[in-house]
């Protein structure tokens, strides 16, 4: 799956893009608001998830930038064990404050919308409230429930705030200009 933004790619990954995916990620500070990711994160964990990528039922893709081509993040889709299906992101903090967490999800929700999903389920853990900042801007309401995940990177579980979005009720414009 690809989308084209005013300034991102977003497209599969590939084997060959497992060592620019270790250089983006490899922060602390990104990979303790993960679930999934370990820390440290080495080039085996990069060549594993570009392999759960490829394999994904949903969309997960990378996000570039137009201009040069750099990885700057992950945006995807993944089937919660409840059926819902939930967004994640991150993006590298060399590229935080020009706005490609929401231009790449905005993309995202575009082809989750073009697929004929109906709602999407986000959340960040309670002390990174500028990924929530990131959701809202998306059009993401709170659901007033927290949650407890395991951050792999932290080694622990944490509080989760969650998000919803209803792709149905939302005027693809709306969404676009949020």
């Amino acid at each position: 799956m690809f989308a084209v933004t005013e300034n991102l790619l977003l497209r599969p990954g590939w084997a060959e893009d497992a060592e620019a995916v270790a250089a983006a990620i490899a922060d602390k500070g990104i990979v303790r608001n993960l679930a999934s990711a370990p820390w440290p994160y080495g080039i085996d964990d990069a060549r594993e998830h570009l392999a759960r990528m490829a394999a994904a039922s949903l969309p997960v893709m990378l996000v570039t930038t137009r201009a040069d081509a750099r990885i700057v993040g992950i945006l995807g889709f993944d089937r919660m064990a409840d059926g819902s299906i939930d967004m994640g992101y991150w993006i590298a903090r060399s590229h935080w404050g020009k706005g490609y967490a929401t231009e790449a999800g905005r993309a995202g929700l575009e082809i989750m919308r073009t697929l004929g999903h109906r709602r999407i389920e986000a959340g960040h853990f309670i002390d990174n409230p500028a990924s929530g900042r990131v959701l809202r801007k998306l059009g993401f309401v709170p659901t007033g429930d927290t949650v407890m995940r395991t951050s792999c990177g932290r080694d622990e579980e944490v509080e989760v705030v969650m998000y919803a979005l209803d792709l149905t009720a939302q005027d693809r414009d709306q969404v676009a200009a949020a």
